[in-house]
């Protein structure tokens, strides 16, 4: 097992260096120059090719590309992200201050996401070839088949223009309260929720019929069993060892999706914060983001790869 855990750890390792190289170098080759966007010509007196050179020199930007990467790459082993070039504060200090909301956000919406998604699948695998069955396969599919965005602005006009149930934007609550604060959330967690059960419905559904076949489950009715014991210890448990490898693809979506719908519900999270480092070219902050996300997504499926080597030691080999 330790070998096992060794080799997969090498592995992402060299993963996460080829990512970082790939996007330092596509990071400069954004359209714009971020140097020069911070020195308005309407305003500055003065040489301002030379304040522009100045800055540049400044923030090594005037240095060929892999010198920069090395030089970037230095820090980071020292536990130092960089500066944002629009706020002049660590990336580090930029992520911690929104990583808790983000981490809410995708926290509330992975819970819905796997209680729907497997409470769906499941019944459906038990009602196979029913309405019940074919309902829950249409609704999933109807879901899969519409954008994420889409069904956030129609969340917005349903419920909070013309129903004005909830609150369409922010988490930020002047009283501070805790049931202020989880009405702003129910919107974006459960739209993300939602549209991420999809996946675990099929995949659930699936190994569920496939466990139902299975002669111990035959045995065990055989002994008496009520039928809910034997669907939920010895089916259920069974059949929810291939979702997880669907849990550690999940987490690439959630990020992807909380980009989204960080920016539609104004919500204060890092994805939001992508979006506008983004905008205005801040290189250190989309590499902060970028690689923070890439540790987590392979820290996941290192997670997954050694669950399913403990569950199967076939896999070790």
């Amino acid at each position: 097992m330790i070998s096992f855990v060794v080799r997969r750890l090498a592995v992402s390792v060299v993963a996460l260096m080829g990512i970082s190289m790939a996007l330092f170098a596509l990071t400069r080759f954004i359209p714009g120059d971020p140097v020069s966007m911070y020195i308005n010509p309407l305003t500055f007196e003065g040489d301002r090719e030379a304040a522009i050179a100045a800055l540049r020199a400044e923030l090594g930007l005037d240095q060929p590309v892999p010198v920069q990467y090395l030089a970037w790459l230095g820090q980071v082993f020292q536990g130092n992200l960089g500066f944002s070039i629009t706020t002049g504060r660590p990336v580090t200090e930029l992520i911690m201050n929104r990583l808790p909301a983000t981490a809410y956000l995708m926290l509330t919406s992975l819970t819905i996401s796997i209680v729907v998604g497997v409470i769906g699948g499941v019944i459906a695998a038990l009602r196979k070839n029913t309405i019940t069955d074919y309902a829950t396969l249409l609704t999933s599919l109807m879901i899969a088949s519409v954008p994420t965005f889409f069904i956030a602005m129609v969340g917005i006009y349903v419920f909070g223009l013309r129903l004005q149930w909830l609150p369409t934007a922010g988490i930020n609550v002047p009283n501070g309260s805790w049931g202020e604060a989880f009405r702003h959330l129910i919107m974006p967690a459960g739209i993300m929720g939602i549209s991420g059960a999809v996946g675990y419905i099929r995949w659930s559904r699936s190994s569920m019929l496939d466990v139902l076949d299975q002669d111990y489950m035959v045995t065990a009715r055989s002994k008496g069993l009520s039928n809910g014991r034997v669907v939920v210890v010895h089916g259920l448990r069974n059949a929810l060892i291939p979702l997880v490898t669907i849990l550690a693809m999940t987490i690439p979506s959630l990020f992807g999706g909380s980009v989204i719908i960080e920016q539609i519900f104004a919500w204060p999270g890092t994805g939001r914060m992508a979006i506008d480092a983004i905008s205005n070219r801040d290189y250190p902050v989309i590499m902060g983001f970028v690689m923070i996300t890439t540790v987590l997504v392979l820290l996941c499926n290192l997670i997954a790869d050694v669950t399913y080597a403990i569950i199967d030691p076939r896999i070790r080999l």
